[in-house]
């Protein structure tokens, strides 16, 4: 009977390896794929949340002087309209 309980802590010992090398293998697979994958995000010259947010606030500003701008020449073609009108 001791023969088997060396055989049974044999096995033990050699699942408990092979599930140290499986753990190791998936931690490369995926550092491995990580690597992949950032590779070729960087190749597709994707903009990072900064710079959409940066460029986002420009174009929201840009609006805004925009139909500031609007405005005032709408006001200024009025006081030009009510110049041009000759008084009867």
């Amino acid at each position: 009977m001791q023969s088997r309980n060396k055989i049974l802590d044999d096995l033990s010992h050699l699942m408990t390896n092979a599930m140290g090398v499986a753990q190791g293998a998936k931690t490369e697979a995926e550092t491995a794929l990580k690597g992949l994958m950032d590779r070729w995000l960087a190749d597709r010259d994707f903009v990072t949340r900064e710079e959409f947010d940066a460029v986002r606030a420009m174009a929201v500003k840009a609006r805004e002087e925009n139909a500031a701008l609007e405005a005032r020449i709408a006001a200024l073609e009025a006081g030009s309209a009510k110049k041009a009108k000759p008084s009867v």
